[in-house]
């Protein structure tokens, strides 16, 4: 099923995200978390994608296998780093001739040593060019990325709004965010795409934080931030490992519970190939009737 049809039922569209491992010893970790994820019966699970291209056979036999195999409803992550148009289009039949039905297309990372993202000879340099591509060549239902936040690149929110746009009107069907620890910066965001013209449905994404200094660092990367109470509360917490994983299992949760009474179409769940915080959210959603 297209990631866009998900979106036309009223029920929440819940979504879990994986990355590729890097060893058989973590790739049967994370088969394992899927398979334990499966009777949370989520819509669908991505697979990301790695800078420069350099997760591409384990992110395509990865998708392969959670849709073939599993029996999940999976989406592959493209990027567009690292690719000619013809390996890109040779990705995308590979996908597409597997039973992949939905592709996130991103710009993606400059890769490991590198501070500005730059194409591949006849490569695309933004998503909004991937999406056109894949409109144009394919059958895929497309999800891009927003950020409430603005992207890190971008000089100011209107300019990263624009590009977003740009990228829904080249095709897209789904906008699903980065991750964000304030509810309102979401809100505002989905406002202002909507002033915009931006009408595909925005998904938050969730992150359960799980290590302080993890989530430091990927704040610092993504450009968002966490706000300084909670910020504090993880600081004290931070020798007890337990006690930070709780507390990022209650803002979660807090967010979760605030997004969907308020609208939110949905909850897109950085696992970050683990199962115990988000399962622990799913459950606490599902006790109160807000998720299927």
């Amino acid at each position: 099923m297209k990631i866009s049809e998900f979106f036309r039922k009223k029920s929440p569209v819940v979504s879990f995200e994986f990355f590729p491992a890097k060893t058989d010893e973590a790739e049967e970790a994370l088969i394992s978390t899927v398979k334990s994820l499966k009777e949370l019966n989520p819509s669908f699970v991505s697979i990301t994608y790695g800078a420069g291209g350099t997760t591409r056979t384990k992110t395509v036999q990865l998708v392969l296998k959670i849709k073939n195999e599993i029996g999940l409803e999976a989406m592959a992550h493209l990027a567009c780093g690292g690719h000619t148009q013809t390996e890109i289009r040779g990705i995308l039949s590979e996908l597409q001739n597997g039973g992949i039905e939905s592709v996130l297309a991103l710009r993606g990372d400059p890769p490991l040593g590198q501070k500005c993202f730059s194409p591949a000879p006849d490569g695309f340099k933004y998503a909004s060019e991937l999406v056109d591509f894949m409109r144009k060549n394919f059958h895929f239902g497309i999800g891009v990325a927003g950020y409430p936040e603005k992207h890190p690149e971008a000089s100011s929110k209107a300019e990263d709004l624009k590009h977003l746009k740009g990228k829904v009107d080249a095709g897209a069907d789904v906008i699903i965010t980065q991750l964000f620890f304030d509810n309102r910066d979401y809100f505002s965001f989905v406002d202002n795409a909507r002033k915009a013209g931006i009408h595909v449905p925005i998904v938050p994404g969730i992150m359960p934080i799980k290590d302080v200094d993890q989530i430091k660092r990927f704040t610092t990367v993504c450009g968002a931030k966490i706000p300084q109470n909670f910020l504090a509360e993880l600081e004290k917490a931070k020798k007890d490992p337990r006690k930070v994983v709780q507390l990022g299992i209650e803002h979660s949760t807090a967010q979760c519970f605030d997004l969907l009474k308020k609208g939110a179409p949905g909850i897109h769940f950085y696992t970050l190939n683990k199962s115990e915080s988000t399962r622990e959210i799913f459950k606490r959603l599902k006790k109160e009737g807000m998720v299927p």
